[in-house]
């Protein structure tokens, strides 16, 4: 059985953007292409264990097994050398990347504390979205008594649109709870 997200894309998303954006041509649509989670574990370097949990974390979150990133090059007010294991980042595709949008918009995100929204201008100018979370345990998957220690996650949606507008449409219609846009002040004299 195909992702609700998916079936809601092909059924409903694609006939709005063809409508909204003039499109004629349904592979010229913008659509989402993957999403990476990536968390950085600067306690790995005193601790090995720590990634050892954060890797475990992703892989209960993602579904599948996450890789684990090295640092580029050494620096010393970091206690940083080459080639030291200091986080990790899974990249999803197809089934498991509408499934994980699912469960991010319709569960994670509205259990957040004090949520109201998320930016709607953290966009790269290229069409692809960042956002990030400051706790891991937002996610139902993980059992608040094993992973203990909070650990934030960088998540980003890869699309292909070709502006943030587009890109900003897209992931409204797939649902993001975006902030509403900040009314212009007038300015003159009164």
């Amino acid at each position: 059985m195909a992702p609700r997200l998916k079936e809601k894309y092909e059924n409903e998303i694609r006939n709005v953007l063809a409508e909204r954006l003039g499109v004629k041509n349904p592979m010229a649509l913008p659509r989402i292409t993957k999403i990476v989670i990536n968390m950085g574990v600067g306690e790995a370097v005193q601790d090995k264990k720590v990634l050892d949990v954060a890797t475990d974390a992703m892989a209960d979150i993602s579904g599948q097994k996450p890789i684990v990133t090295r640092s580029r090059k050494a620096i010393a007010g970091f206690k940083l050398r080459e080639d030291l294991p200091i986080g990790c980042k899974v990249t999803l595709r197809r089934e498991r990347m509408y499934e994980f949008l699912d469960r991010l918009v319709s569960v994670v995100l509205p259990r957040v504390r004090d949520f109201r929204g998320i930016s709607r201008t953290a966009f790269d100018g290229q069409g692809n979205y960042s956002l990030g979370l400051s706790e891991q345990l937002v996610f139902p998957e993980l059992n608040p008594d094993k992973y203990t220690r909070p650990q934030g996650m960088n998540i980003t949606i890869v699309t292909t649109a070709k502006t943030n507008d587009d890109a900003l449409l897209l992931l409204e219609l797939f649902g993001m709870p975006f902030r509403a846009p900040r009314e212009k002040k007038k300015t003159g004299a009164a």
